[in-house]
């Protein structure tokens, strides 16, 4: 292993709020499912992370330190604008239960400048966009709570 992928392997939480500000989004992706009464569509709140493949192993190492189980995906490159791109590892989280317990906690207050602006419209929007399903409403409702400042498990 070189120096370099070693040193990968040992991130802070602070390395990570600050990759996550140049390379991450709080996004959502769109669901759609068919019903007796038509197709619905669904905006699932995601938080994401995507570079170049050629750094996998630090977008593997950020999942890893925030003990996720998510897959690490590489996407193929498809700009058919004649610039040779190269392919992009992507970690996407949109489990309920990773953005609530680990994604929110983990951002919490912590961010600055656009991301932080980014990441509190994103929760604003998860309480206010009907198409978002109603589990995930929880994470807006507890931190309009303050549940995350109250909570010393989330503090660091």
């Amino acid at each position: 292993m070189f120096a370099d992928q070693q040193s990968i392997m040992q991130l802070t939480n602070e390395y990570i709020r600050g990759l996550v500000d140049g390379e991450g989004c709080f996004t959502f992706t769109t669901s759609k499912y068919k019903t007796r009464s038509g197709i619905v569509t669904q905006k699932i709140p995601a938080f994401a992370i995507g570079m170049h493949e050629r750094d996998l192993a630090l977008i593997e190492s950020v999942r890893d330190h925030l003990k996720l189980k998510n897959k690490v995906y590489v996407h193929k490159s498809f700009v058919g604008d004649g610039h040779k791109r190269g392919d992009k590892a992507f970690l996407i989280v949109r489990e309920i239960g990773n953005l609530k317990n680990v994604i929110v906690p983990f951002f919490y207050k912590k961010l600055r400048g656009h991301k932080a602006f980014q990441f509190e419209n994103w929760i604003m929007k998860i309480g206010s966009e009907p198409t978002v399903p109603p589990g995930f409403k929880l994470i807006h409702r507890l931190y309009m709570s303050g549940y995350w400042d109250r909570n010393p498990k989330y503090i660091d």
